[in-house]
Protein backbone atom coordinates (compact mmCIF):
# COMPACT_ATOMS: atom_id res chain seq x y z
CA UNK A 1 0.00 0.00 0.00
CA UNK A 2 1.28 3.63 -1.08
CA UNK A 3 1.17 5.60 1.80
CA UNK A 4 3.02 8.79 0.58
CA UNK A 5 4.55 9.96 -2.35
CA UNK A 6 7.22 13.36 -1.87
CA UNK A 7 8.80 15.54 -4.17
CA UNK A 8 8.77 13.11 -7.02
CA UNK A 9 11.49 11.30 -6.08
CA UNK A 10 10.37 8.74 -3.30
CA UNK A 11 7.43 6.44 -3.38
CA UNK A 12 6.52 5.23 0.37
CA UNK A 13 4.77 1.88 0.71
CA UNK A 14 3.75 -0.70 3.70
CA UNK A 15 3.07 -3.98 2.99
CA UNK A 16 2.46 -6.50 6.11
CA UNK A 17 5.62 -5.78 7.90
CA UNK A 18 7.71 -3.76 6.41
CA UNK A 19 8.26 0.03 5.12
CA UNK A 20 9.93 0.36 2.16
CA UNK A 21 10.57 3.47 -0.07
CA UNK A 22 11.40 3.15 -3.69
CA UNK A 23 13.69 5.81 -5.14
CA UNK A 24 11.64 7.25 -8.36
CA UNK A 25 15.06 9.10 -9.36
CA UNK A 26 18.41 7.83 -8.22
CA UNK A 27 19.64 9.07 -5.12
CA UNK A 28 23.00 8.81 -2.84
CA UNK A 29 22.46 6.27 -0.14
CA UNK A 30 24.36 6.00 3.40
CA UNK A 31 23.26 3.65 5.86
CA UNK A 32 24.24 1.11 8.21
CA UNK A 33 22.95 -1.78 6.58
CA UNK A 34 25.02 -4.72 7.59
CA UNK A 35 25.47 -6.01 3.89
CA UNK A 36 26.81 -3.17 1.51
CA UNK A 37 26.32 -0.59 3.70
CA UNK A 38 27.73 2.75 3.83
CA UNK A 39 28.21 5.56 1.27
CA UNK A 40 26.11 3.90 -2.00
CA UNK A 41 24.50 5.77 -5.58
CA UNK A 42 23.29 2.89 -6.79
CA UNK A 43 20.62 1.96 -4.80
CA UNK A 44 16.78 1.87 -5.90
CA UNK A 45 15.05 1.17 -2.55
CA UNK A 46 15.81 1.55 1.06
CA UNK A 47 13.39 0.09 4.11
CA UNK A 48 12.77 -0.76 7.32
CA UNK A 49 11.40 -4.55 8.29
CA UNK A 50 9.91 -5.99 11.21
CA UNK A 51 11.49 -9.06 12.37
CA UNK A 52 10.13 -10.14 15.26
CA UNK A 53 7.88 -9.30 18.40
CA UNK A 54 9.22 -6.41 20.96
CA UNK A 55 9.23 -8.99 23.62
CA UNK A 56 10.25 -12.88 24.01
CA UNK A 57 10.14 -13.52 20.70
CA UNK A 58 13.10 -15.20 18.73
CA UNK A 59 11.76 -15.78 14.89
CA UNK A 60 14.52 -16.96 12.39
CA UNK A 61 14.15 -13.59 10.51
CA UNK A 62 15.16 -11.99 13.43
CA UNK A 63 18.07 -14.30 14.50
CA UNK A 64 19.31 -14.08 10.77
CA UNK A 65 19.48 -10.20 10.89
CA UNK A 66 23.39 -10.93 12.65
CA UNK A 67 23.67 -14.31 11.98
CA UNK A 68 23.07 -14.35 7.91
CA UNK A 69 22.74 -10.75 7.46
CA UNK A 70 22.84 -11.24 3.58
CA UNK A 71 20.26 -13.84 3.73
CA UNK A 72 17.98 -12.13 5.44
CA UNK A 73 18.22 -9.21 3.31
CA UNK A 74 17.57 -11.60 0.58
CA UNK A 75 14.65 -13.21 1.97
CA UNK A 76 12.92 -10.06 2.28
CA UNK A 77 13.62 -8.42 -0.49
CA UNK A 78 12.54 -11.43 -2.40
CA UNK A 79 9.19 -11.60 -0.74
CA UNK A 80 8.49 -7.85 -1.83
CA UNK A 81 10.12 -7.95 -4.80
CA UNK A 82 12.74 -5.85 -4.02
CA UNK A 83 16.02 -6.15 -6.13
CA UNK A 84 18.42 -7.43 -3.38
CA UNK A 85 21.59 -6.00 -4.36
CA UNK A 86 20.12 -2.45 -5.04
CA UNK A 87 18.32 -2.24 -1.41
CA UNK A 88 19.35 -1.25 2.19
CA UNK A 89 17.95 -3.00 5.17
CA UNK A 90 17.27 -1.82 8.39
CA UNK A 91 16.15 -4.06 11.06
CA UNK A 92 13.68 -3.78 13.57
CA UNK A 93 11.23 -5.63 16.50
CA UNK A 94 8.79 -2.33 16.36
CA UNK A 95 5.52 -2.21 14.34
CA UNK A 96 5.23 -0.63 11.30
CA UNK A 97 1.92 0.37 11.81
CA UNK A 98 3.41 2.65 14.24
CA UNK A 99 5.83 4.49 11.89
CA UNK A 100 5.87 8.62 12.13
CA UNK A 101 6.51 10.29 8.70
CA UNK A 102 6.89 14.02 8.70
CA UNK A 103 8.22 16.22 6.35
CA UNK A 104 9.85 19.76 6.78
CA UNK A 105 10.08 21.98 3.67
CA UNK A 106 12.27 25.48 3.25
CA UNK A 107 11.99 27.26 -0.10
CA UNK A 108 13.30 24.52 -2.21
CA UNK A 109 14.70 22.53 0.27
CA UNK A 110 12.64 19.06 1.68
CA UNK A 111 13.49 17.01 3.66
CA UNK A 112 11.20 13.40 4.94
CA UNK A 113 11.33 11.42 7.86
CA UNK A 114 10.47 8.32 7.89
CA UNK A 115 10.74 6.73 11.95
CA UNK A 116 10.03 3.84 14.06
CA UNK A 117 11.34 3.08 17.54
CA UNK A 118 11.23 1.26 20.87
CA UNK A 119 12.88 2.10 23.69
CA UNK A 120 10.81 -0.30 26.79
CA UNK A 121 13.98 -2.83 26.70
CA UNK A 122 16.86 -1.78 24.95
CA UNK A 123 17.28 1.94 26.24
CA UNK A 124 20.34 2.80 26.79
CA UNK A 125 22.95 5.58 27.47
CA UNK A 126 26.63 5.86 25.58
CA UNK A 127 29.02 4.37 27.98
CA UNK A 128 26.77 2.27 29.52
CA UNK A 129 28.66 -1.95 30.05
CA UNK A 130 28.62 -3.75 27.09
CA UNK A 131 27.62 -7.45 26.59
CA UNK A 132 28.91 -8.66 23.21
CA UNK A 133 32.44 -8.71 21.89
CA UNK A 134 33.23 -8.91 18.24
CA UNK A 135 36.56 -10.63 17.04
CA UNK A 136 37.05 -11.91 13.30
CA UNK A 137 32.91 -11.64 12.79
CA UNK A 138 32.12 -13.86 15.76
CA UNK A 139 30.00 -12.23 18.83
CA UNK A 140 31.06 -13.18 22.25
CA UNK A 141 28.79 -12.86 25.71
CA UNK A 142 30.34 -10.76 27.87
CA UNK A 143 27.86 -12.25 30.69
CA UNK A 144 25.88 -14.78 31.57
CA UNK A 145 22.64 -12.68 31.76
CA UNK A 146 20.31 -13.44 28.72
CA UNK A 147 20.76 -10.34 25.79
CA UNK A 148 17.46 -8.23 25.59
CA UNK A 149 18.60 -5.97 22.93
CA UNK A 150 14.57 -5.83 21.46
CA UNK A 151 13.85 -1.99 20.92
CA UNK A 152 15.25 0.17 18.36
CA UNK A 153 15.07 3.00 17.00
CA UNK A 154 15.48 3.12 13.25
CA UNK A 155 15.53 6.92 11.24
CA UNK A 156 15.16 6.89 7.42
CA UNK A 157 16.14 10.61 6.19
CA UNK A 158 15.56 11.59 2.62
CA UNK A 159 16.48 14.76 0.87
CA UNK A 160 15.08 16.79 -2.14
CA UNK A 161 18.92 17.78 -2.99
CA UNK A 162 22.24 16.68 -3.99
CA UNK A 163 24.80 16.30 -1.08
CA UNK A 164 28.81 16.03 -1.13
CA UNK A 165 29.73 12.53 0.68
CA UNK A 166 30.95 14.68 3.99
CA UNK A 167 27.05 16.31 4.04
CA UNK A 168 25.54 12.92 3.78
CA UNK A 169 28.09 12.29 6.88
CA UNK A 170 26.67 15.25 8.92
CA UNK A 171 22.99 14.29 8.25
CA UNK A 172 23.69 11.11 10.35
CA UNK A 173 25.09 13.28 13.19
CA UNK A 174 22.44 15.97 13.05
CA UNK A 175 19.74 13.24 13.21
CA UNK A 176 21.39 11.28 15.79
CA UNK A 177 21.55 14.34 17.94
CA UNK A 178 17.70 15.02 17.08
CA UNK A 179 17.12 11.04 18.42
CA UNK A 180 18.54 12.20 21.18
CA UNK A 181 17.05 15.11 22.33
CA UNK A 182 13.49 13.73 21.36
CA UNK A 183 14.71 10.81 24.29
CA UNK A 184 16.10 13.84 26.79
CA UNK A 185 12.51 15.89 26.26
CA UNK A 186 11.03 12.49 27.48
CA UNK A 187 13.14 11.73 30.32
CA UNK A 188 13.51 8.12 28.79
CA UNK A 189 15.79 5.83 31.27
CA UNK A 190 18.82 3.94 30.43
CA UNK A 191 17.74 -0.10 30.76
CA UNK A 192 21.61 -0.40 31.90
CA UNK A 193 22.40 2.11 34.09
CA UNK A 194 21.08 4.97 36.47
CA UNK A 195 21.44 7.19 33.41
CA UNK A 196 19.20 9.16 31.08
CA UNK A 197 19.19 7.22 27.40
CA UNK A 198 20.83 8.63 24.76
CA UNK A 199 19.40 6.14 22.25
CA UNK A 200 19.22 2.39 21.87
CA UNK A 201 21.76 -0.61 21.19
CA UNK A 202 20.53 -0.97 18.35
CA UNK A 203 19.93 1.88 16.56
CA UNK A 204 19.70 2.34 12.47
CA UNK A 205 20.15 4.74 10.30
CA UNK A 206 19.25 5.24 6.57
CA UNK A 207 20.19 8.93 4.47
CA UNK A 208 19.03 9.62 0.72
CA UNK A 209 19.71 12.57 -1.29
CA UNK A 210 18.10 12.98 -4.76
CA UNK A 211 20.84 13.30 -7.44
CA UNK A 212 21.31 15.51 -10.38
CA UNK A 213 19.98 19.01 -8.57
CA UNK A 214 22.51 21.21 -9.22
CA UNK A 215 25.69 22.10 -6.92
CA UNK A 216 25.59 19.66 -4.45
CA UNK A 217 25.11 20.95 -0.82
CA UNK A 218 27.86 21.14 1.50
CA UNK A 219 26.54 21.28 4.87
CA UNK A 220 23.67 19.81 7.21
CA UNK A 221 24.86 20.87 10.71
CA UNK A 222 22.49 22.94 12.87
CA UNK A 223 23.89 26.28 11.64
CA UNK A 224 22.40 25.45 7.99
CA UNK A 225 19.01 25.36 6.95
CA UNK A 226 19.34 22.01 5.95
CA UNK A 227 20.32 20.95 9.67
CA UNK A 228 17.47 22.59 10.82
CA UNK A 229 15.22 20.88 8.66
CA UNK A 230 16.66 17.20 9.80
CA UNK A 231 16.31 18.11 13.02
CA UNK A 232 12.48 19.13 13.72
CA UNK A 233 11.75 16.22 11.08
CA UNK A 234 13.39 13.39 13.26
CA UNK A 235 12.66 14.83 16.32
CA UNK A 236 9.22 15.22 15.80
CA UNK A 237 8.78 11.43 13.79
CA UNK A 238 10.76 10.12 16.46
CA UNK A 239 8.85 11.63 19.56
CA UNK A 240 5.52 10.48 17.32
CA UNK A 241 6.71 7.01 16.78
CA UNK A 242 7.67 6.16 20.74
CA UNK A 243 3.95 8.07 21.76
CA UNK A 244 2.10 5.11 19.23
CA UNK A 245 5.01 1.94 20.08
CA UNK A 246 5.40 3.08 24.07
CA UNK A 247 2.19 5.24 24.91
CA UNK A 248 5.45 7.63 25.44
CA UNK A 249 4.64 11.16 25.62
CA UNK A 250 4.56 14.37 27.40
CA UNK A 251 1.33 13.57 29.62
CA UNK A 252 2.97 10.04 30.51
CA UNK A 253 6.12 11.10 31.52
CA UNK A 254 4.38 13.54 34.15
CA UNK A 255 4.47 11.16 37.56
CA UNK A 256 7.14 10.81 39.72
CA UNK A 257 7.30 6.85 39.43
CA UNK A 258 8.55 8.28 35.59
CA UNK A 259 11.60 9.99 36.40
CA UNK A 260 12.31 7.59 39.49
CA UNK A 261 12.21 4.75 37.06
CA UNK A 262 16.00 5.00 35.97
CA UNK A 263 16.97 3.72 39.04
CA UNK A 264 15.13 0.53 39.22
CA UNK A 265 12.29 1.55 41.44
CA UNK A 266 8.42 0.27 40.92
CA UNK A 267 5.24 1.34 42.09
CA UNK A 268 5.82 -1.36 44.86
CA UNK A 269 9.34 -0.88 45.64
CA UNK A 270 8.66 3.10 45.82
CA UNK A 271 6.02 2.13 48.16
CA UNK A 272 8.04 0.11 50.72
CA UNK A 273 10.46 2.75 50.59
CA UNK A 274 8.29 5.71 52.35
CA UNK A 275 6.04 3.39 54.24
CA UNK A 276 8.25 2.14 55.92
CA UNK A 277 9.20 5.81 57.57
CA UNK A 278 5.63 6.12 58.47
CA UNK A 279 3.05 4.64 60.92
CA UNK A 280 0.95 1.84 60.06
CA UNK A 281 -2.33 3.94 59.78
CA UNK A 282 -0.73 6.71 57.36
CA UNK A 283 1.45 3.76 55.53
CA UNK A 284 -2.18 2.12 54.57
CA UNK A 285 -3.75 5.52 53.76
CA UNK A 286 -0.55 6.69 51.18
CA UNK A 287 -0.76 3.06 49.41
CA UNK A 288 -4.27 3.80 49.04
CA UNK A 289 -3.59 7.29 47.79
CA UNK A 290 -0.65 6.39 45.53
CA UNK A 291 -1.44 7.16 42.28
CA UNK A 292 -2.94 11.04 43.44
CA UNK A 293 0.28 11.59 45.03
CA UNK A 294 2.66 10.17 42.42
CA UNK A 295 0.80 11.97 39.38
CA UNK A 296 0.55 15.45 41.37
CA UNK A 297 2.68 17.91 39.16
CA UNK A 298 4.72 20.22 41.69
CA UNK A 299 5.60 16.83 43.37
CA UNK A 300 6.85 15.40 40.19
CA UNK A 301 8.60 18.94 39.66
CA UNK A 302 10.53 18.92 43.08
CA UNK A 303 11.55 15.43 42.49
CA UNK A 304 12.73 15.89 38.92
CA UNK A 305 14.90 18.77 40.59
CA UNK A 306 16.61 16.84 43.32
CA UNK A 307 17.55 14.10 40.70
CA UNK A 308 19.15 16.83 38.08
CA UNK A 309 21.07 18.31 40.96
CA UNK A 310 21.90 14.71 41.88
CA UNK A 311 23.24 14.62 38.33
CA UNK A 312 25.19 17.85 38.51
CA UNK A 313 26.76 16.70 41.73
CA UNK A 314 28.24 13.46 39.93
CA UNK A 315 29.03 15.15 36.84
CA UNK A 316 31.18 17.37 39.37
CA UNK A 317 29.82 20.52 38.20
CA UNK A 318 28.02 21.13 41.47
CA UNK A 319 30.90 20.31 44.56
CA UNK A 320 30.08 17.30 46.64
CA UNK A 321 31.12 19.36 50.02
CA UNK A 322 27.54 21.03 49.08
CA UNK A 323 25.76 18.08 49.01
CA UNK A 324 24.00 18.66 52.19
CA UNK A 325 22.77 22.12 51.24
CA UNK A 326 21.64 21.21 48.16
CA UNK A 327 20.10 18.06 48.90
CA UNK A 328 18.52 18.91 51.99
CA UNK A 329 16.92 21.95 49.99
CA UNK A 330 15.33 20.40 47.47
CA UNK A 331 14.15 17.45 49.59
CA UNK A 332 12.47 20.28 51.51
CA UNK A 333 10.65 21.15 48.47
CA UNK A 334 9.24 17.33 47.85
CA UNK A 335 7.92 17.46 51.61
CA UNK A 336 6.52 20.67 50.96
CA UNK A 337 4.89 19.69 47.56
CA UNK A 338 3.83 16.43 49.27
CA UNK A 339 1.79 18.25 52.27
CA UNK A 340 1.05 21.54 50.70
CA UNK A 341 2.66 23.21 53.74
CA UNK A 342 5.00 25.70 51.84
CA UNK A 343 5.64 27.78 54.96
CA UNK A 344 6.87 24.68 56.31
CA UNK A 345 10.27 24.26 54.54
CA UNK A 346 12.42 25.87 56.95
CA UNK A 347 11.53 23.46 59.16
CA UNK A 348 11.55 20.26 56.44
CA UNK A 349 15.25 21.69 55.56
CA UNK A 350 16.68 21.22 58.98
CA UNK A 351 15.06 17.55 59.81
CA UNK A 352 16.32 16.54 56.75
CA UNK A 353 19.66 17.63 56.93
CA UNK A 354 20.43 15.28 59.79
CA UNK A 355 19.67 12.35 57.06
CA UNK A 356 22.30 10.41 55.47
CA UNK A 357 23.43 11.83 51.53
CA UNK A 358 25.17 10.27 49.09
CA UNK A 359 24.86 10.06 45.29
CA UNK A 360 24.54 6.25 45.41
CA UNK A 361 21.52 4.97 44.02
CA UNK A 362 20.17 3.22 47.53
CA UNK A 363 21.17 6.40 49.83
CA UNK A 364 19.67 8.71 47.48
CA UNK A 365 16.41 6.90 46.68
CA UNK A 366 16.12 6.41 50.50
CA UNK A 367 16.73 10.33 51.02
CA UNK A 368 13.63 10.65 48.69
CA UNK A 369 11.67 8.08 50.42
CA UNK A 370 12.33 9.98 53.63
CA UNK A 371 11.26 13.29 52.08
CA UNK A 372 8.10 11.94 51.19
CA UNK A 373 7.07 10.67 54.27
CA UNK A 374 8.18 13.93 56.07
CA UNK A 375 5.68 15.86 54.01
CA UNK A 376 2.62 13.14 53.87
CA UNK A 377 2.95 12.89 57.80
CA UNK A 378 2.20 16.33 57.79
CA UNK A 379 -0.22 16.58 55.38
CA UNK A 380 -3.39 16.30 56.96
CA UNK A 381 -1.66 17.55 60.29
CA UNK A 382 -3.48 21.19 61.71
CA UNK A 383 -0.12 22.83 61.69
Amino acid sequence: MIIGRYYDGIEIQRDEKIIHVRFLLPHRVISTCRVDGGLRDDLESLYNHQACEPTGHHHESHKAMTSDPAGYRRLICERHTLPPEKSATLGTAANMNNAAIVSEKFRDLEVVAVCTGGVETNAGRIGDPASIYEKEGKFEKLNSGEIENHGTINTMVFINHELTQGAMVRVVMTATEAKTAALQELVVPSRYSDGLATGTGTDQIGVASKLGTGVPLSGAGKHTKLGELIGRAVLQAIKKTLSLQNKLTPESRCFTLAVLERFGLSMDSMSAGITTCLSEKEAELFCKNFNAINSDPPTVAAVAAIIHLRDKIKWRILPESCMPEILGSYGAQIAAAVSGKYNRISYYRTLLAEERMDTGNEAFTGFIFKSFALGFKEKWSKD
